[in-house]
């Protein structure tokens, strides 16, 4: 890293390009085998266009259901990652509490999103709930560390200030942590739904509901058109999420 300070721009992008070309050496990509297949592209590419408008109703409903799984794996994760992230918070308990829950957290997100959906299907059986709830305990582990050091950057005279007049740890949560935090729970909140939206296109591909579960049969079966026109609805809801999520950060948070 101190080479890298030291270097001028130049150098640094150069140092960089070339650590990304050993790499992708080492990985096979300049080898005779792999340069071969590039024409696999063209071939797919081929077949994929033009997108078979024929699915497009279905997979309208099913990415309306992608959707729907998000947000609500999105607000149950907000709703349970609130205290955690409290319990977590070193501005308001002990370091024996906040270890334990911090270290849950990180237990909670080491495991992908799909494996959760994957143990809710085994647990619920295969359909939107076992997506929802996959989503929801994922977003937590992020959400929770995410809120945790918010709430350990509030102003420690202010939770002084407080607790010298008898709050307790709930009071101090209620009146001075959350009202601190607020603008940041919200853009955090924000963000995950925007995320999870597109983490739960795949959680189809385990029985978990929505658009994820069509992709997978039309990759399945070869129907690169479908899969086309399944990837395009993909993207417009994605974009106008975006677009959604932009104008809800303008309207209701400061600048």
């Amino acid at each position: 890293m101190r080479a890298l300070r030291w270097a001028g721009p130049n150098a640094n992008l150069l140092i960089l390009l070339g650590v990304a070309l050993v790499l992708l050496w080492h990985f096979g990509a300049f080898s005779p085998r792999t340069i071969s297949k590039l024409p696999n592209l063209c071939v797919f590419l081929a077949n994929a266009f033009p997108p078979d408008p024929e699915p497009i109703p279905v997979l309208l409903g099913s990415m309306l259901e992608t959707v729907l799984i998000a947000l609500a794996g999105t607000t149950l994760a907000v709703l349970v990652s609130v205290p955690l992230a409290s319990l977590s918070s070193r501005s308001l308990f002990t370091a024996p509490v906040t270890s334990f829950f911090r270290f849950l957290l990180s237990v909670i997100r080491t495991i992908p999103a799909i494996l959760w959906a994957l143990l809710f299907v085994i647990t619920v059986g295969f359909g939107p709930l076992a997506g929802v709830l996959g989503t929801a305990v994922y977003s937590i582990g992020y959400l929770g560390k995410l809120l945790y050091e918010a709430f350990d950057a509030v102003d420690r005279d202010v939770l002084d200030s407080v607790r010298i007049s008898g709050a307790g740890k709930l009071a101090l949560m209620r009146y001075v942590v959350i009202p601190e935090s607020a603008n940041y729970i919200i853009s955090q909140a924000i963000f995950m739904f925007e995320y999870n939206v597109r983490a739960s296109t795949i959680l189809g591909l385990v029985g978990a509901g929505g658009i994820g579960f069509y992709i997978l049969s039309y990759v399945q079966v070869l129907d690169y058109r479908s899969l086309t026109t399944a990837l395009l609805v993909v993207l417009a809801f994605v974009v106008a999420i975006d677009v959604a999520s932009s104008r809800l950060r303008s309207k209701f948070l400061p600048s």
